[in-house]
């Protein structure tokens, strides 16, 4: 395995390493990629299926339940970190001009603790 990571960067690219060394560039279409991310995300929901949140804080306790848990996040994010590769996007930009966005359209003083509802808004993205 490659030297541990320090950045996003680092991280993209042990991936893509990953994937290179396999030969798995032809599977790594745009589609696919999202298939498998929100595949993946089924799978960390699994992990909360009939709890309540008091089962959840208690499972969190629990090391294997833990590290099932990172395990599934980590999954998601890989697959997530790929697509952003694939389509030549830059996370790191689009999470920034993302949240300045979310900063104009949720204001501070509007919005303290409300919960957004997307339908009672005009623009919902």
């Amino acid at each position: 395995m490659s030297p541990t990571p320090h950045s996003l960067e680092d991280i993209r690219a042990m991936i893509r390493k990953f994937v290179d060394e396999r030969d798995w560039n032809q599977y790594h279409r745009p589609l696919a990629l999202a298939l498998s991310a929100s595949i993946e995300m089924g799978e960390l929901l699994e992990l909360f299926q009939w709890k309540t949140d008091s089962e959840i804080l208690k499972a969190l306790e629990d090391r294997e339940y833990r590290e099932a848990l990172s395990f599934e996040i980590a999954d998601v994010m890989i697959y997530l970190l790929r697509l952003a590769d694939r389509t030549g996007i830059n996370v790191v930009d689009a999470i920034v001009q993302k949240m300045k966005k979310n900063e104009i359209k949720y204001p501070v003083g509007k919005w303290n603790g409300k919960a957004p509802d997307k339908f009672s808004q005009s623009d919902s993205r």
